[in-house]
């Protein structure tokens, strides 16, 4: 069975473009690029304001960037420890 483009189902262009953002947004999530997924799913937000769904996947990416941005503050500065003491050391 051949799939029906979005195009070819008769939606308005506000569906239409809600349902790529959110489809963008969720292939996003999928490869953990989360900014990229957030920017998506708020601009579904545009096109379908009151959506659950988007909302609660833009609040899991704030979620998510705030986790690995912790990650971050942890492993620069050991980094920066470790290149200073070989400076230093060598």
């Amino acid at each position: 069975m051949a799939s029906t483009s979005l195009y070819d189902q008769g939606l308005s262009h506000d569906e239409i473009m809600f349902r790529e953002h959110f489809q963008r947004g969720n292939d996003f999530c999928k490869i953990e690029l989360f900014r990229s997924a957030r920017g998506e799913f708020k601009a579904a937000l545009h096109y379908k304001p009151g959506d659950e769904a988007s909302k609660k996947m833009a609040s899991d990416c704030d979620t998510q960037i705030r986790h690995d941005a912790k990650k971050v503050y942890v492993i620069v500065p050991i980094v920066l420890a470790v290149i200073a003491a070989v400076i230093i050391f060598v």
